[in-house]
């Protein structure tokens, strides 16, 4: 009995070994190997993807392969800067995204992740100035950036009320309907 239920056992694990080999596909179980015949893919673009799939540190890596190989560039600094931001370092995203926009033709997602950044770190007045700039080299056709540029523009009129002023100025009816604040003598 314990030999049929030991038989039994080896038949399946022997069973389960097989499903991995297909002959019609002409594979023996192992990974393809490396075709060296064909050119790598560029650290930028591989670093592009891994920003597309919020894998930031990978990115990181990537786009600092790819500054060894290429050198730096204003794409290569953008993406540091993007997987910077993305991990939460925002010293280090600015830094790098002000180099970024340094060069010609900047993209307008390196000006908007800029002016994210700056939001972040209480520079409202110079991130809704970056943020037209991302607008207008988009054309108004981003509508990411059409909607940070809004919330700068709110966040930078937000008023802070002063307890002190309010105490100080009356509002005084001066004609039909019509009212002014002065100050209390």
């Amino acid at each position: 009995m314990i030999r049929a239920a030991l038989a039994a056992l080896l038949f399946c694990c022997l069973a389960g070994c097989a499903g991995g080999l297909d002959p019609a596909r002409g594979t023996d179980g192992y990974a393809p190997g490396v075709d060296r015949r064909k050119d790598a893919v560029s650290g930028t673009v591989v670093g592009n993807r891994l920003l597309d799939a919020k894998q930031y540190e990978l990115a990181l890596d990537a786009f600092t392969r790819a500054a060894a190989e290429e050198g730096m560039n204003g794409e290569i600094y953008a993406g540091i800067g993007a997987a910077n931001l993305g991990l939460g370092r925002l010293g280090q995203a600015e830094e790098q995204l002000r180099k970024a926009v340094e060069y010609e033709g900047a993209a307008p997602e390196t000006w908007n992740n800029l002016g994210l950044v700056l939001l972040d770190t209480g520079q409202e007045p110079e991130a809704v100035e970056v943020l037209r700039r991302a607008f207008a080299l988009s054309n108004g056709q981003n509508d990411d950036i059409r909607d940070n540029l809004r919330m700068a523009l709110a966040l930078q009129g937000k008023t802070v009320y002063d307890a002190e002023l309010e105490q100080e100025l009356d509002v005084v009816r001066s004609g039909h309907g019509r009212y002014r604040l002065t100050r209390q003598p």
